[in-house]
């Protein structure tokens, strides 16, 4: 539904092809028009996004909590601990890293990329899986070692040798990669809840898109006097 809210503006505007409004017309009313377009259809749009009823509410499982300020950031999203370990879950929509188009585009909030960040004190590198996740199901990517995080938050591309293919592993030691990630609470369980965060992650990003762009605008009316 974002997603159809997004695509809308640029037909509402009638400004799929601006410069075509430039061709016989003088340049400052042109300016003026197409500002009050934009103006218009970017307060049209917020209302229309702002109506929106947001998901149930929804708790992550038990024992993981939600990383205060996680929607405000890139960061991680959900953090737990286990024995000595500490596990942090970022997340993001498949759609996100290979758009998708047809029918496939209505199920991009069905398939989210988890990335599974576990580390231990006094260890410089952490445990990295990269995972493909599902309503029912949860499948493995990647299994590759990366510097530790510290205060940021953000994921660290390594710079290293990041392994081999997980489908090029053998299926017992796939299997044990698989329980392994089990027996800290990784799996299906975890679906329900970021789906829901990811939506109202989305809301405000769009909802903060909106106001940003028609601030913009309406500062350039107020400077130039268009």
């Amino acid at each position: 539904m974002l997603r159809k809210v997004v695509a809308a503006v640029g037909t509402a505007t009638g400004l799929t092809h601006p410069w075509r409004l430039f061709s016989h017309r003088n340049t400052t009313s042109v300016s003026t028009a197409v500002n009050s377009m934009l103006l218009r259809s970017l307060k049209d749009h917020y209302l229309e996004v702002s109506k929106m009823s947001p998901p149930p509410k929804v708790n992550p499982p038990t024992p993981f909590t939600i990383v205060k300020g996680a929607l405000d950031s890139d960061g991680p999203v959900l953090k737990r601990t286990y024995k000595n370990e500490e596990i942090s879950i970022y997340v993001m929509r498949l759609a996100n890293i290979v758009p998708a188009g047809g029918d496939e585009e209505d199920d991009g909030i069905n398939q989210l990329f988890v990335h599974v960040d576990v580390s231990k004190p006094g260890q410089q590198e952490s445990l990295h899986f990269l995972c493909g996740l599902y309503p029912d199901a949860l499948g493995i990517h990647s299994v590759s070692m990366r510097p530790k995080l510290e205060n940021s938050g953000f994921l660290v591309v390594p710079k290293k040798y990041s392994g081999p293919l997980f489908e090029d592993l053998d299926e017992r030691m796939r299997d044990a990669f698989h329980s392994y990630i089990d027996e800290r609470g990784i799996n299906e369980s975890l679906f329900p809840f970021l789906q829901a965060w990811l939506y109202v992650k989305d809301h405000r990003n769009l909802m903060r898109w909106f106001k940003s762009i028609g601030t913009f605008i309406n500062k350039q009316v107020a400077v130039t006097g268009v």
